[in-house]
């Protein structure tokens, strides 16, 4: 799976701005500025700037600041994309009708995206967005959906959720 691309970006909104009433231009620099920073951050970690970002994206740097006021901002808003695709990924594989290789398959994609995404494996190391915590428990409920269902089905020993 390969990390964030702009194919991966919801059409219009994050969680911290409301796209979905603005002009189509707006939404195409929006989405510009959300896949520079999901690219920079990725190569330069917590320390990329937003005009880093804005250079990346081919805007101006008010422009990222319009969009994103302050580098937590545009940080929240690539964490919240990264997640997102993390919890629909999860919630697809509570679906499915096997659910133990679908946990497996989940696990993988967890964690490669952690591998991968240097700023998503920060903000959850470090909790620097505290908008991701809400969140990862979602995702976490999801994955505990899964577990239940794959120890359900056998594929799991039932005393594995034991510490």
């Amino acid at each position: 799976m390969p990390t964030s691309r702009a194919a991966d970006l919801p059409e219009s909104g994050t969680a911290t701005l409301d796209w979905s009433g603005r002009r189509a231009d707006a939404r195409r620099n929006h989405e510009r500025i959300v896949t520079a920073a999901l690219q920079v951050f990725t190569e330069r970690g917590l320390g990329a700037t937003v005009p880093q970002v804005a250079a990346r994206a081919g805007v101006g740097k008010a422009m990222a600041y319009r969009s994103y006021p302050t580098r937590a901002d545009l940080m929240a808003a690539v964490v919240e994309h990264q997640l997102q695709w993390l919890e629909s990924r999860a919630l697809a594989a509570t679906r499915e009708t096997e659910p133990g290789p679908a946990l497996g398959e989940v696990l993988g994609d967890v964690f490669e995206r952690l591998t991968q995404d240097r700023i998503l494996a920060e903000v959850i190391r470090r909790g620097a967005v505290p908008a991701a915590v809400q969140s990862m428990q979602r995702l976490v409920a999801l994955m505990g959906v899964l577990l239940v269902a794959a120890m359900a089905e056998g594929r799991i020993l039932s005393d594995a959720a034991r510490t």
